[in-house]
């Protein structure tokens, strides 16, 4: 699948936009100093290296994100509406929801994804990228949450649960997060919940999208800073995080 250059540049921007929109204060700048200066590795990343995974394509990361995102604001409706306690702030989400998979850039100097160039796991593993042997060995959330701390931006306990654990019972390490027999083991905020559910509907939808040969991003709002209802748009989204 193949995005033009426009379209790579018209979803980084709106990529960026999340964060004028939805974060504040000095992690704002910081957050997107952090993404403006892997501008270029950002834009072209994809968001896996096998193409049926998902997303697996130049653009694919920076598209994945925005649908966690749109995705988690479905579901945090859904959960207001069976009567759950949204016990975190629309920033909390977002910023979790940004940099969930912030770890898939690789480090500072070296990307993690890099062209595959065997024909043979091309056609026979559909690997259109493999792992680049230079940045040292880390599980993706643990990059992602040392990623941010490297460059001082600050994370809440719940984001850092939300990004930690983001990949639900996938992930091996997990498991006494989710599954304890304690009360007080118990995750005390829905919010890692959330990000999961988002995550994996995006995943799948993005893989139906790959069988259909779409790229199409579900967005469905504007998030243009400079929207003269930018207001609106906040009054809106401050609703379900009441």
């Amino acid at each position: 699948m193949n995005l033009t250059a426009e379209q790579l540049v018209e979803n980084y921007n709106r990529f960026l936009e999340y964060i004028d929109l939805h974060i504040t204060g000095e992690r704002q700048s910081n957050l997107r100093q952090l993404y403006l200066d892997h501008q270029e590795r950002i834009m072209l990343m994809p968001a896996s290296s096998k193409e049926h995974h998902h997303n697996a394509f130049p653009g694919g990361y920076v598209l994945h994100v925005m649908n966690v995102i749109e995705a988690g604001f479905k579901v945090i409706e859904t959960w207001k509406a069976m009567g759950a306690d949204i016990d975190f702030t629309m920033e909390e989400f977002v910023f979790a929801a940004i940099n969930h998979d912030l770890g898939k850039i690789g480090d500072e100097d070296n990307e993690m994804y890099i062209v595959q160039d065997s024909d043979w796991h091309r056609k026979n593993q559909g690997a259109l990228y493999k792992m680049n042997p230079l940045p040292e060995f880390m599980l993706i959330p643990d990059r992602s949450l040392f990623l941010l701390q490297q460059r001082d931006i600050k994370v809440s306990l719940k984001e850092w649960f939300g990004i930690k654990l983001h990949d639900g019972l996938y992930d091996e390490s997990n498991k006494p997060y989710f599954i304890a027999y304690d009360k007080n083991a118990r995750l005390r905020s829905n919010l890692p919940y959330i990000l999961h559910q988002a995550d994996s509907i995006a995943a799948k939808v993005e893989y139906e999208q790959w069988l259909k040969g779409s790229t199409k991003p579900k967005i469905s709002h504007k998030t243009d800073t400079n929207d003269p209802h930018k207001q609106e748009l906040l009054n809106v989204f401050n609703d379900l995080f009441k």
